[in-house]
């Protein structure tokens, strides 16, 4: 990556450009919402928030995959490493915390649970050990659901190797963010890199319906600075589209291959977001071809009733954007990075735990 994304000098520059928009707007308060925990490590790492203006606020919505994973995933995923399975998942997912405890804390007390780097991994682990049930618990948005239909649609997922979908899709999501009643928002940093895979042309119809611009912006201080400052661009002369500021990566058609694999793998369902509630056509599930492979058909996995948020934890209010981690008593308190008690603070891209490790309004630029 150039240097030039991170230079102090530019980002100078695009915070003098910044300011001076925003003071066109008097004091009407400007709020734009990112849906990526990359974008979060971004703005808080580098202190982006410290370099607004008063009247122009960032804030985070729900872009952390493992965080809106919902408590009953994380439940049947614990019953099958209890009874006979070997689960397979990603690191950050082992730690979040359900009514039944955490995957770590379920492999403290004899599960079979191991973390892979991808699905290839579990793939490798079935492979090896054909007499041996594993699952592999898929979670995360578009950015690493092809990666699972690829394997699938090629032919290439031993038969003793199955899978517990808990993928979703992020435009739902942000269409529910803008019909929420008690949020306002004028502007949405698009991910990067799920943008990557869908493309930015799926954005157009949320611009097009709900008169919002929509920036897809990259992940160096440079690429979100420049992401605030078109979308202020937008409101000034009033416009509202759909806009790609990641050229290098992102293109309108987005990964052909990629949604040709999904689209052939997967049916999309109304799907739960845990502390959102159910969010139409937002999840993928396996398609029915494949339906050997879906661990939901072979098996009748119990769930115990119970909230996906605990009591006094407000995850709910920071992915919807309601609320900064600093304004849930709980943070760096009771729930830590190291013991959490909500989902946010788990994992690189959880808010909650972004912001115990860097702050919300550090300024690393002079």
């Amino acid at each position: 990556m150039s240097k030039s994304f991170q230079d102090p000098l530019i980002i100078n520059e695009l915070k003098t450009k910044i300011h001076m928009l925003a003071s066109e707007f008097g004091s009407r308060k400007i709020r734009i919402c990112h849906v990526c925990g990359t974008h979060e490590y971004t703005i808080s790492h580098w202190g982006i928030r410290s370099l607004l203006p008063s009247n122009v606020e960032v804030i985070a919505g729900p872009g952390c995959p493992v965080c809106v994973c919902p408590n009953e995933d994380i439940e049947q995923s614990i019953w099958l490493a209890k009874n006979g399975y070997t689960l397979t998942t990603f690191g950050d997912m082992s730690r979040v915390p359900s009514n039944q405890g955490s995957l770590l804390t379920a492999r403290a007390k004899g599960a079979d649970i191991r973390v892979v780097y991808s699905f290839l991994d579990a793939i490798k682990l079935a492979t090896n050990n054909p007499k041996q049930k594993i699952v592999f618990f898929a979670i995360g948005f578009e950015t690493t659901a092809p990666t699972v239909a690829i394997e699938l649609v090629n032919q290439r997922v031993p038969s003793n190797l199955f899978i517990l979908s808990s993928h979703r899709l992020v435009p739902p999501a942000m269409k529910i963010l803008l019909e929420q009643p008690d949020i306002s928002l004028d502007g949405f940093i698009a991910p990067g890199h799920v943008s990557a895979i869908t493309g930015y042309g799926v954005y157009e119809p949320i611009s097009d319906e709900h008169h919002v611009p929509i920036v897809v912006a990259g992940f160096e201080p440079a690429d979100v600075m420049l992401g605030i400052l078109a979308i202020l661009q937008q409101l000034f002369h009033s416009r509202s589209k759909t806009e790609n500021l990641y050229s290098r990566v992102v293109t309108r058609e987005g990964n052909k291959t990629a949604w040709a694999a999904m689209e052939k793998a997967y049916s999309i369902f109304d799907a739960k977001w845990r502390g959102i509630g159910v969010i139409p056509s937002s999840g993928f599930e396996l398609a029915t071809q494949f339906s050997q492979y879906n661990i939901r058909e072979k098996e009748e996995i119990p769930i115990t009733s119970g909230t996906d948020i605990p009591k006094g934890c407000r995850c709910a209010d920071v992915m919807l954007g309601k609320i900064y981690p600093e304004g849930c008593k709980l943070f760096n308190k009771t729930c830590t990075p190291e013991s959490p008690v909500g989902p946010c603070m788990v994992g690189n891209e959880g808010t909650c735990a972004i912001h115990a490790k860097y702050g919300g309004h550090l300024d690393l630029i002079d």
